[in-house]
């Protein structure tokens, strides 16, 4: 189980943990005082803890000076997604932090079949958990909903910028060159609903310089075509 806990507010030498992360550490986890943990403020710190007081619905920790520590990736990592339903948005959130990923931009496509706008909320304290379960010190940036005329046009001309596609050739040599680019080259994915996107906008992505790119001959679902072109430029990359 992590002892691994998100407070925003830190000052020099304490913290408190109120709500769901008071919850876990003083009723799951039944902490007592001086108990050691960790505590990480999505800026990158991490701070060692140690356990002066626990309340009803808060804790109180002591902590030692914070330290800078990275584990994110080299380059910025976005996902624009036609989130799938339910459940399913849950667990894209969770693998995205797992990966790697800067920020996952729902977006809102002409196939798709779900309103990403209600499940905003729900997904930003899913990368909060995801966050503390895998040791990452910074939050992966859920962003409002987009069109995708937004996402297209938004992302920098500079970056690695590709869009997927259902077809029936192999995998594209365009995903390989991209987790072979720079290491600092930002890359850009955008995931359509189960279908693909439309002829328009695909037509859209390719008139201000997307890539389009196969991911091999099945039709993948959203949250696996998304997650297996992150790990192949995340985890693909020489650190």
């Amino acid at each position: 189980m992590s002892r691994r806990f998100f407070c925003q507010r830190v000052s020099a030498a304490s913290a408190v943990l109120e709500g769901s992360e008071a919850h876990h550490l003083a009723h799951v986890i039944r902490a007592n005082v001086g108990d050691r943990v960790t505590l990480f403020d999505g800026s990158g710190q991490e701070y060692a803890a140690t356990v002066r007081e626990v309340g009803k619905s808060r804790v109180v920790l002591d902590l030692e000076p914070g330290c800078l520590v990275s584990r994110e990736l080299p380059f910025r990592l976005v996902l624009g997604v036609a989130l799938p339903k339910g459940e399913r948005q849950k667990w894209l959130v969770e693998k995205a932090v797992e990966l790697g990923v800067s920020r996952l931009v729902p977006l809102k496509t002409e196939r798709g079949v779900a309103d990403p706008s209600s499940a905003l909320a729900r997904l930003r304290r899913g990368v909060i958990e995801a966050s503390k379960q895998c040791g990452r010190n910074r939050l992966m940036e859920v962003a409002e909903v987009e069109s995708v005329s937004q996402f297209f046009g938004a992302a920098p001309q500079e970056a690695v910028r590709l869009i997927a596609q259902p077809g029936t050739g192999g995998v594209s040599s365009d995903v390989t060159g991209a987790a072979n680019a720079f290491a600092t080259t930002d890359r850009y994915v955008a995931i359509g609903p189960e279908g693909g996107f439309s002829d328009a906008e695909l037509a859209a992505a390719t008139a201000v310089g997307w890539q389009p790119i196969s991911l091999g001959p099945r039709v993948l679902r959203v949250e696996t075509a998304a997650l297996a072109v992150g790990a192949f430029l995340g985890l693909g990359v020489d650190r």
